[in-house]
């Protein structure tokens, strides 16, 4: 269940004095399986719990709001992301790896400071119907699942169905730890402002049934920072266009993904088309399929197929099975499962069966 309080329990989280229009909210979800792939990298097969979920990603946070009068708030998120399995923290293992920030909101829109949510993370949300799941999107580009931006300035509002956003990062990834949530960008360089640089935007427009939604990411990279962009002249952009459509039972969405990596030697170009469908047949039973279809220029293609049935045991917990199967060319090496791996070349089938429980 949400838990919800004064603002006076908010001296839990150092948030100073008690105030009678504020409170925070405690949620969160945990979400593990068990997982199967065969055709690894190195010849053989996978079976275990793995790290990412066949839903959503596992967290914790606090919400906070503070009525401060004549329509303007004080908002903050903490979230942290973690893994069932193990207990430890995802997201470069920061305590916070999801979300660490505060600002104010009012009619006008929500300015935020700290680490956010970018508009590449926002973007695919009505449009991606499996969403960020072990055999997903993140399988072809693990970015679009972690899309994510440190010490950032950040702003959303939304006008008659018209939404608007934008994110500015004086340094996008200050953790070290290796992968795509952490790969030692902090910039904030003295003579150096490019220096891991990244701007975010988003357009988009919903009404009743239907939205369409654009956005543009583009972020530097530095010396000693993880490859590609192992230099402040080097840039990694995304641009992505999707739209989706609603009914009383379901909804179709798909989009399209564009890769720009200018890195010198290391340069590339790629596209992902996706569409989804959702069916929720009846309170209890809910089904999700996609079809991705990955080109890197001049390189190699794959083609993934997703399918995953939920049936919900109470409005809280939910049983999950997820399937998936990739095609890859000759020179291709998607694998199914984000952060896995197959032999180049090769097709590959996967499993999961799982449980998930909010909050």
């Amino acid at each position: 269940m949400r838990v919800k309080h004064a603002l006076a329990a908010g001296l839990l989280l150092g948030a100073g004095l008690a105030h009678a229009q504020g409170n925070v909210t405690l949620y969160g979800i945990v979400d593990t399986g068990i997982a199967y792939y065969n055709n690894a990298a190195t010849g053989g097969s996978f079976i275990g719990e793995p790290t990412l979920t066949g839903k959503v990603p596992s967290r914790f946070g606090f919400k906070g709001v503070e009525d401060l009068g004549g329509g303007l708030k004080a908002v903050f998120t903490l979230e942290s992301g973690f893994q069932p399995g193990t207990g430890n923290l995802n997201y470069g293992g920061r305590l916070f790896g999801r979300q660490a920030n505060v600002g104010l909101s009012g009619d006008w829109g929500t300015v935020l400071l700290g680490r956010q949510n970018n508009m590449t993370f926002y973007v695919t949300g009505n449009a991606d119907v499996i969403g960020p799941s072990i055999f997903s999107l993140a399988s072809v580009d693990p970015y679009i699942a972690s899309a994510r931006s440190d010490s950032a300035v950040g702003y959303m509002g939304k006008f008659s169905g018209v939404t608007l956003g934008a994110t500015y990062s004086f340094g996008r990834d200050g953790s070290s730890a290796g992968g795509p949530s952490a790969t030692n960008c902090a910039g904030n360089v003295a003579g150096n402002y490019q220096a891991c640089k990244q701007f975010t935007g988003l357009i988009g427009y919903d009404y009743q049934n239907f939205g369409i939604s654009a956005s543009y990411d583009q972020m530097r990279g530095n010396t000693g920072a993880a490859a590609p962009l192992t230099s402040s002249r080097y840039t990694d952009s995304h641009s992505v266009i999707n739209a989706y459509y609603k009914w009383s039972t379901g909804r179709v969405g798909g989009g399209w993904i564009h890769r720009n990596v200018s890195a010198d030697a290391a340069s590339l170009r790629s596209d992902i088309y996706f569409i989804g469908v959702s069916y929720l047949p009846t309170i209890t039973w809910a089904f999700d399929a996609q079809a991705i279809r990955y080109q890197l220029k001049s390189r190699a293609n794959a083609t993934m197929l997703i399918g995953r049935a939920t049936y919900s045991l109470s409005k809280r917990t939910s049983l999950y099975g997820l399937v998936g199967w990739v095609a890859n060319s000759q020179n291709g090496a998607v694998a199914i499962a984000a952060g896995g791996s197959v032999a180049t070349g090769g097709n590959q089938f996967g499993t999961m069966l799982g449980i998930q429980h909010t909050f």
